[in-house]
C-alpha cells in the first residue's frame, strides 16, 4: 500500500535524519524564547534589557542571512548544518553552565542571542538547499509542507509550554539546561547523514575544479542579477515585502490593544488568538503536503496569500472574539499554503548553484521589514484609528497580488513551465 503522499519524504533516509534533527532543534528554539525571557528577569532585567537580547538575535540573523545563502552554495551543506548545529549547542552549553554556576550576565545572554541568530542565518538557507538534493522533485511540496506542520506545533506550542512547566517547577537555568540538551541531541542526529550529502555543491561559473574563485559580492550579485531578471521570483519578493510592511506591525504590536479594547480581553486571550492563528498555519500546511502541486500553482499561491489577507481587513471592525479568530485563523492557514508552494517552487525552479543564495535573500526581504513595520504600527495607531490601520493592511495585499500576478505575467509563465508531471531542472 503506498504511503501518504504527505509522508512519501520518510521513505528516505536521509530526510529522516535531517527532520528528526530539524524537528528537535525548532523544539528547542520554542523552548529558548520563553527561558530566555524568564533568564533575564532572573538577572534583573525589564522590559528594556529584555528588547536588546531580543533584538541582538534579529541582529545577528539579518546581518548573516545573506552571507549564509553565499555559504550554501559554497560549501557542502551537510557541513554546513552539522558546524551550525554544533555552535548552537556550544552556546547554550555555555549560557547554562554560566547560570548554575551563578556567573551569568546580562551581556552572555545577549552574545548568545546574536550568535544563535547568526547560526539561524546560515542553517535555513543550507536546509532549503540540502532537500533537493535528499529528495526527489515530486516529494518536494510534501517535505516543506511537513515542515510548515511541525514549525508552529514544535517552536510555537510544545516548545514554550515544555519550556513554562521547567521555568515555574525548577529554575530558567534548567530550562536553558533543557534547550542544551535539544540542540545536543539535535547534532548527534545530524552526524548519521550519509557522507554523499558531503559532496561539494553543484559547480557554478566562475568555478573550476572544486576552486573558488568567486568573491562574496560576485556571488552576491550573481544572486540579485538572477532575480531581477526572473519576473514571478522579482515580484514575489516585491509582494512579500509589501505584505511585510502593512501586515506585521498590525498583527504584533496592534493585536493586542484591539484585544483589550474591542474585545474587553486580556493577555490571555491574545495568547489564544495567536494559538488559533498557529493550528490555520500548520493544517494549511498539512493540506498543502498531502496533495499534489497544483498545475497553476502560482496562481494559487499568489491567490492563497492574496484572498488571506482580506479577513485582516474586517478585524479591526470586528467586537466578537470567535470572528476574529476565525480571520487569524484563515490569514494563517492561506498564508502557509502559500509559503508551501513557495519553497517547492525555489527549490524545483531555482538553479541549484543559486538555491542558497536566493533562499537566503528571500529570507532577508521578509525579515528586513518586519522591524520596521513594528517600528511604524505604534505611531500610525496615534494618527489613525486602528480599524482603519487594519483595513488598509488587508486591502492592499490582495491588490498587490493582483499586480505581482500581472507584472509578471505569472499564468503564462506557469503554463510554459509545469511543474506537475516530470521535475524540471533549472528553469528560470
Amino acid at each position: 500500500m503506498p504511503a501518504p503522499k504527505a509522508l512519501r519524504p520518510f521513505i528516505h533516509r536521509e530526510y529522516r535524519v535531517l527532520i528528526a534533527a530539524l524537528a528537535i532543534s525548532i523544539f528547542g528554539s520554542g523552548m529558548w524564547a520563553v527561558a530566555m525571557v524568564y533568564q533575564v528577569i532572573h538577572l534583573g532585567g525589564g522590559p528594556l534589557e529584555l528588547s536588546l537580547v531580543a533584538a541582538a538575535g534579529s541582529v545577528g540573523l539579518v546581518a548573516f542571512v545573506l552571507a549564509g545563502g553565499i555559504a550554501a552554495d559554497r560549501v557542502p551543506q551537510r557541513r554546513l548544518i552539522i558546524a551550525v548545529e554544533g555552535a548552537n549547542l556550544a552556546v547554550i552549553a555555555a549560557i547554562s553552565g554560566l547560570a548554575m554556576a551563578g556567573w551569568l550576565q546580562l551581556w552572555h545572554v545577549a552574545a548568545g542571542a546574536f550568535v544563535l541568530g547568526v547560526g539561524a542565518a546560515f542553517f535555513f538557507p543550507a536546509y532549503s538547499a540540502i532537500l533537493p538534493r535528499i529528495l526527489p522533485a515530486e516529494d518536494l511540496l510534501a517535505a516543506n509542507g511537513m515542515e510548515g506542520t511541525m514549525r508552529p506545533v514544535l517552536q510555537q506550542a510544545a516548545g514554550p509550554a515544555v519550556a513554562g512547566i521547567l521555568v515555574a517547577a525548577l529554575s530558567p537555568s534548567l530550562a536553558v539546561t533543557g534547550v542544551a540538551a535539544c540542540h545536543l541531541l539535535a547534532f548527534i542526529v545530524l552526524n548519521f547523514l550519509g557522507q554523499h550529502a558531503l559532496a561539494t555543491p553543484p559547480a557554478e561559473a566562475g568555478h573550476e575544479d572544486g576552486q573558488l574563485k568567486s568573491s562574496f559580492m560576485q556571488d552576491l550579485r550573481e544572486g540579485v542579477s538572477y532575480t531581477i531578471r526572473t519576473p514571478w521570483l522579482l515580484w514575489t519578493l516585491i509582494w512579500a515585502c509589501i505584505s511585510v510592511l502593512f501586515l506585521i506591525g498590525p498583527i504584533e504590536v496592534l493585536l493586542p490593544f484591539l484585544v483589550r479594547d474591542q474585545l474587553g480581553g486580556d493577555s490571555s486571550m491574545f495568547g489564544f488568538l495567536l494559538a488559533v492563528m498557529g493550528v490555520g498555519a500548520a493544517l494549511g500546511s498539512l493540506v498543502t503536503a498531502s496533495l499534489r502541486l497544483p498545475r497553476r500553482y502560482l496562481t494559487v499561491m499568489m491567490v492563497s496569500w492574496g484572498v488571506g489577507s482580506l479577513p485582516i481587513a474586517a478585524v479591526g471592525l470586528m467586537d466578537n472574539f470567535w470572528l476574529i479568530a476565525a480571520a487569524l485563523f484563515i490569514w494563517g492557514a492561506t498564508g502557509s499554503v502559500g509559503m508551501v508552494i513557495w519553497g517547492t517552487l525555489l527549490q524545483r525552479r531555482v538553479p541549484p548553484h543559486l538555491l542558497g543564495r536566493i533562499s537566503s535573500l528571500d529570507f532577508f526581504v521578509s525579515l528586513a521589514l518586519m522591524p520596521v513595520s513594528m517600528a511604524l504600527a505604534g505611531p500610525a495607531a496615534e494618527v489613525l484609528p486602528i480599524w482603519l490601520i487594519f483595513l488598509v493592511a488587508g486591502v492592499v495585499c490582495p491588490i498587490m497580488a493582483v499586480i505581482a500576478s500581472a507584472a509578471a505575467g505569472m499564468p503564462r509563465d506557469e503554463l510554459a513551465h509545469p511543474l506537475d508531471a516530470a521535475p524540471e531542472a533549472a528553469v528560470s
